[in-house]
């Protein structure tokens, strides 16, 4: 009995490349409007003032200014950006 297996089974497709999901800009840090702030699936970080959440859950900056990681309601965590103040 020969044990050959059938026709179109592979031993090989496991190997896909890594997400680089995560925290891509810290609190505190400086950002400008389009920058990604943290890659994520679902909704482990909300949007707050001054960030705008993509359609694959990217955080992303609206405006220049200071990343900041706050509690909001029901203890999530929320993402803003402080506007830089104009001296």
């Amino acid at each position: 009995m020969a044990h050959k297996k059938g026709v179109g089974s592979s031993k090989n497709g496991r190997e896909s490349a890594a997400q680089r999901l995560g925290v891509k800009i810290w609190g505190g840090q400086k950002c400008i409007a389009g920058n990604i702030i943290v890659r994520q699936r679902g909704t482990r970080h909300y949007p707050g003032n001054g960030v705008a959440i993509a359609k694959d859950d990217t955080l992303y900056a609206l405006i220049d200014g200071t990343v900041n990681f706050h509690r909001g309601k029901r203890d999530k965590s929320v993402v803003s950006v402080i506007p830089n103040a104009e001296a």
